[in-house]
């Protein structure tokens, strides 16, 4: 939980007032009626609105449980002044252990009773009330075998889920001592699950895991969010911006998120100005921060939406309904046999316990065990399990393009100066440029960072340091971020001294900005020079247009509609810096205006050899893919070609006016579109959406408007699949219907499926698991009512003739034939082909309603029309309908009721076990080669066996009657 000091003028104002004003550092003053007062135990806990605040006698200040972390000025973070009021604010603070949630550790200890919670679980309980109802029945036999099972189950699931919270535990754990700085100055050391907002944490140089989330306040950090993102590049954190400008920001961990060290992340480095420690202001703990989000999203997953989930409910209803009829059905014959009360009582709720089989929803997430452990083996881990099925629903996939379908680090194709007016010719090798600003920018604007002798960070930003020779060494200077050197080579040519450079600031790339910017200086008197890195529109905007070469945009489109990726290079000569700790005063707008063009950076976009025959696949499966990309239109639509993504050139949309001459064209039947943003999708000509359903590539898309792109799909009824790396698109992830996010760790908050593997083959696999676990899924459920509704039947006919099924049948029915196929049907593999068709998800429906009518009606005549069968047989001889079952047990009606049943359990599990398209082959379900093989002598056997018993029986048909079923009790 999240607490902030807040001003109560007297001890006892709390207590004996109706109103309360709220004063916190965090936010404005807020007045609310108080809603309850718990005193006792030395503690006042209030509820005002939905706020919570609680105060123990030892404390002074009222203590609010409130989720911080967003909506609070920024102003107050990034002044170190502010620093030591805000750790001043933190003092008296302390957890309310009576509070709900409390921190993230807390929450997720294992628990100490988990049975009573297990038992009280509504199929336990329904359990429980079959079991009484057996024994009251003397199925002592049947009774005692389902307890033993029921009790291994509870103990099977309550080690499952013991083995799952200790593994949520040591996930979430992230229990250290840390130092906080304290107003004085003084650096004290606490247990990391005591800290609070407000409390300034002193970041470890050697590197540290981030206990809560933060806002830096000075100094750099390098740290790796895999966890949270799924992106396995290390990423630079920077201090929140300040300046005049800065004062009326609102903080929030996504706006400022190149600033906040989430919680669970792993700082890697961590560099201070100076002498200086590395400080950051706790903004958020426990399940509010960005790990305890992960934590809540595997404990709380997102409600799947799946029609046949929402039916499968409706049908149970029905089932239950139809017990009701059945019981008033068996209390009517019950009562003309004239079987006792007590018996007619017992008999009824029998009924309820056959109709609605206590084993469904096991049954049903059968298939999705096995899938899941599936995806597990290949690689691909899933913290939703529900989401599975509705893998196999999917319609259309977005693509990432950087690090999902091309290759994350690209290769250096050349640089192209501006020389006045125009381009010069493309320099391929970057070493052969000359000394000046150009070669400067290569070097120095990146966010590289050394982890002893070797660089790391951004892929683009390690192969453009090497391209030009330049290394990074570590600074002898208190005063700078880092020393690029000129490489060896230039040191032994006459006139060209080298000239190292000093970086004296970072401003690191923004998805938003499409842009980074340095500040460097090289030694001497020389001035402080700022360089500028980014998208070439966005560059060329921001810098003087007499620098900017008359053909830039053709240079820009040649190269762009060759598939290269282009940055745009410029730089500022001259930046009114006069220390380093003027160059960390400075805002980023005020640095990046007035620029100088410098010229064009072009790296080659290389595909992933898997791409192409993944987006094959998909598109032959007639799903739908799209790209979803912050790069230049051009670049995209030559990759999307190079993929077979689009076939032809699209039709381009990088604008859209009402009259323009793409708004006039009719909508035709084939038509691909390529747009730049979702907001220029709106042409009138086509009907509503349809813009986005036909549109194949988006470019230049900010990470806010790929989600928002996602959501307008789903709008339109699409169940949308996202595919990327986690950089960019952790909204997207999120909010799809199936998110795919290609990371090394085994989870991460961005998704609810990871890839391990780096490139989209996990998207088909995926698609045909979802596919098999849905038609799993569909099948278990059918054979499971099919199951009911036989032994519906099966009793109900019995009972008219005042016998009943013997415990051991029912034991045989029920875990025997039932539970090994349920097994078996639950195991098949998916298909390995993609088909075209895509599984039904309407269980009520025409097709499967005519189905369930048509079987049960079929199941009805064979019993009923083997039943008259042997009646009609001279050996016949009836049971004795004075006595009741189990007293009149064995008789011929039982025997053949229970032998019929049998091969229609049987039966059944075949019909609605289908394979092709969406599974293999019943028949595949096992290890061994030659398995199918074995099946079939095994039918052969079985038949034979069958056709050789009704063949004796015909021909000495008194013979049978004398004997006795060994599956009967009384023999």
């Amino acid at each position: 939980m999240q607490y902030c000091r807040l001003s109560l003028t007297t001890a006892s104002s709390s207590i004996l007032a109706d109103w309360l004003k709220v004063d916190s550092a965090f936010s404005p003053s807020e007045v609310g009626k108080i809603g309850t007062q718990v005193v006792g135990d030395d503690r006042l806990t209030l509820q005002i609105k939905f706020m919570s605040f609680c105060r123990e006698a030892s404390m002074r200040p009222l203590c609010r449980i409130f989720k911080a972390g967003k909506g609070f000025p920024a102003s107050p973070l990034n002044h170190r002044s502010h620093g030591s009021s805000l750790a001043k604010e933190g003092r008296g603070l302390h957890r309310d252990p009576n509070s709900e949630g409390g921190d993230t550790d807390e929450v997720l200890n294992v628990p100490a009773s988990c049975p009573s919670l297990q038992i009280l679980n509504l199929f336990y309980l329904f359990q429980m009330f079959s079991i009484i109802l057996w024994f009251c029945e003397e199925y002592y036999s049947y009774a005692a075998c389902i307890f033993i099972i029921s009790t291994i189950s509870i103990g099977l699931s309550l080690y499952v889920t013991k083995k799952q919270n200790r593994t949520l535990r040591d996930m979430a754990k992230v229990v250290s001592s840390v130092q906080i700085c304290r107003p004085s100055g003084e650096r004290v050391v606490v247990s990391s699950v005591d800290l609070v907002p407000g409390d300034v944490l002193v970041i470890s140089p050697e590197g540290m895991l981030v206990p809560c989330d933060a806002a830096l306040l000075n100094g750099e950090c390098v740290v790796n969010e895999s966890l949270l993102t799924g992106e396995s590049t290390p990423v630079l954190k920077t201090p929140l911006p300040k300046g005049p400008e800065e004062a009326n920001t609102t903080y929030s961990s996504e706006d400022h998120k190149r600033h906040t060290l989430f919680c669970g992340t792993q700082v890697i480095q961590a560099r201070s100005c100076g002498e200086a420690d590395i400080l950051a202001v706790v903004t958020r703990t426990g399940f509010y921060t960005a790990k305890g989000d992960l934590i809540s999203s595997i404990l709380q997953p997102k409600p799947v939406k799946l029609r046949f989930h929402n039916d499968a409910w409706k049908f149970v209803t029905f089932l239950a309904i139809l017990a009701v009829i059945g019981t008033i059905y068996s209390i009517i014959i019950l009562r003309r046999n004239k079987v006792s009360r007590w018996l007619i009582a017992l008999r009824a709720l029998d009924i309820v316990t056959v109709v609605v089989p206590p084993a469904l929803p096991a049954a049903m997430t059968m298939g999705t065990m096995y899938a899941q452990s599936r995806l597990k083996r290949q690689g691909i881990f899933c913290v939703s399990p529900q989401r599975i099925d509705l893998c196999g629903k999917v319609r259309l996939v977005c693509f990432d393009k950087t690090g999902t379908l091309t290759a994350d680090g690209m290769d250096i194709w050349g640089v192209v100066p501006q020389a006045g007016s125009s381009f010069l010719p493309i320099v391929h090798e970057l070493r052969r440029l000359d000394d000046g600003p150009l070669l400067r920018c290569l070097a120095t604007c990146h966010t590289l960072s050394l982890l002893g002798d070797q660089p790391i960070g951004d892929p683009v930003d390690l192969r453009m340091l090497e391209s030009t020779g330049w290394v990074r060494k570590k600074c002898a200077s208190l005063f700078t971020l880092l020393v690029m050197a000129p490489p060896l080579l230039r040191q032994q040519l006459p006139g060209m001294p080298p000239v190292p450079v000093a970086v004296l600031r970072r401003f690191p790339f923004s998805s938003a900005l499409r842009r980074m910017s340095v500040l460097g200086k090289a030694p001497g008197h020389s001035p402080v020079e700022a360089f500028m890195k980014g998208a070439p529109e966005t560059v060329a905007s921001l810098c003087k247009k007499e620098s900017v070469p008359r053909d830039f945009p053709q240079q820009l489109h040649q190269f762009t509609s060759s598939g290269f990726h282009v940055l745009g290079l410029a730089y500022k000569p001259s930046v009114a810096v006069g220390s380093f700790e003027g160059a960390q005063e400075v805002t980023r707008d005020w640095v990046e205006t007035d620029m100088v063009f410098l010229g064009l950076l072009v790296l080659k976009n290389v595909l992933k050899p898997e791409t192409a025959p993944v987006i094959r696949v998909l598109r032959s499966a007639g799903i739908q893919t799209v790209m979803v990309t912050g790069d230049n239109m051009l670049t995209a639509v030559n990759v999307a070609r190079s993929c077979h993504m689009v076939e032809l050139s699209p039709h381009l949309a990088p604008e859209h006016r009402q009259g323009d001459p793409l708004c006039s064209l009719a909508p035709p039947r084939s038509f691909s579109v390529a747009a730049t943003t979702p907001d220029h999708l709106s042409c009138s000509s086509f009907p509503e959406g349809q813009w986005h359903i036909q549109t194949t590539i988006f470019a230049q898309m900010l990470p806010d408007q790929k989600t928002r792109l996602v959501e307008h799909l789903q709008h339109l009824n699409y169940c949308v699949a996202m595919c990327g790396d986690g950089a960019n698109d952790c909204g997207a992830l999120k909010a799809a219907d199936v998110g795919i996010s290609l990371s090394e760790a085994e989870a991460s908050a961005a998704a609810p499926f990871t890839s391990q593997k780096a490139n989209i083959e996990c998207v088909p696999i995926t698609i045909r698991e979802g596919r098999c676990s849905l038609v799993t899924s569909f099948g278990l459920f059918k054979y499971m009512a099919f199951y009911s509704l036989t032994q519906f039947v099966s009793v109900l006919l019995l009972y008219t003739l005042n016998t009943n099924l013997s415990d051991w049948q029912f034991l045989f029915i029920d875990l025997i034939i039932t539970t090994t196929m349920v097994a078996l049907m639950g195991k098949t593999e998916p298909a390995e082909d993609l088909g075209l068709k895509r599984p039904q998800g309407a269980l009520i429906s025409l097709a499967v309603l005519g189905s369930l009518c048509l079987q049960t009606a079929l199941i009805i005549a064979v019993l009923v029309i083997v039943y008259f069968i042997t009646i009609s047989q001279q050996w016949f001889s009836p049971l004795n309908s004075t006595l009741s079952a189990p007293a009149n047990l064995p008789n011929y009606e039982n025997t053949v009721v229970f032998c019929t049943s049998g091969f229609q359990y049987l039966i059944l599990a075949v019909v609605v076990s289908k394979g092709r398209p969406f599974r293999k082959p019943l028949y595949t379900n096992g290890d061994a080669g030659d398995l199918s093989f074995k099946v079939i002598l095994l039918g052969m056997a079985a038949l034979h066996f069958f056709t050789a018993f009704v063949l004796e029986v015909m021909k000495e048909p008194r013979s049978w009657g004398s004997r006795r079923l060994r599956c009967c009790p009384g023999q």
